[in-house]
């Protein structure tokens, strides 16, 4: 599920081009052309709000840029970068997302975007992400 890094909560995500999964639904590319990447240690950040993505595994996934915004980080406001939507998955939960660009020495970042998404929750006691107790741990949207 996570690892518990010098008081870090990390897990494993697959990041996949839903461009590339669209056209794979429709035939024009093959389930193994479809861009994807398997990270073992991304890490949970429940300070950020978006999916990041280092700028090199962004390269990676073919994402085109379209947009970017200004955002708060723990050294003043800075532009981002914001590329086309992915799939994330986490522990078989799946949303699509934004991805905002980070540099090339950052972890990928799980933020409470994608966090409320996948509801999950973070078990501070345990360092890991759980389903979201007011669901009974399971994979649930409230729609009101």
């Amino acid at each position: 599920m996570g690892s518990e890094i010098m008081g870090r909560v990390t897990v494993k995500v697959r990041v996949e081009n839903l461009a590339d999964l669209l056209k794979a639904r429709e035939g024009q590319l093959t389930p193994n052309e479809v861009r994807r990447l398997d990270v073992d240690d991304a890490l949970v950040d429940t300070g950020a709000t978006m999916l990041s993505l280092p700028k090199a595994q962004i390269k990676q996934l073919g994402l085109k840029k379209f947009s970017s915004r200004q955002m708060r980080t723990a050294r003043g406001t800075a532009k981002f970068n914001i590329f086309d939507a992915v799939r994330l998955t986490i522990e078989g939960r799946e949303c699509t997302l934004d991805v905002a660009e980070v540099p090339d020495d950052c972890p990928v970042l799980i933020g409470q975007i994608p966090l409320e998404m996948l509801d999950f929750v973070v078990d501070l006691n345990k360092r890991k992400l759980i389903g979201n107790p007011d669901h009974g741990g399971k994979f649930m949207h409230d729609m009101f």
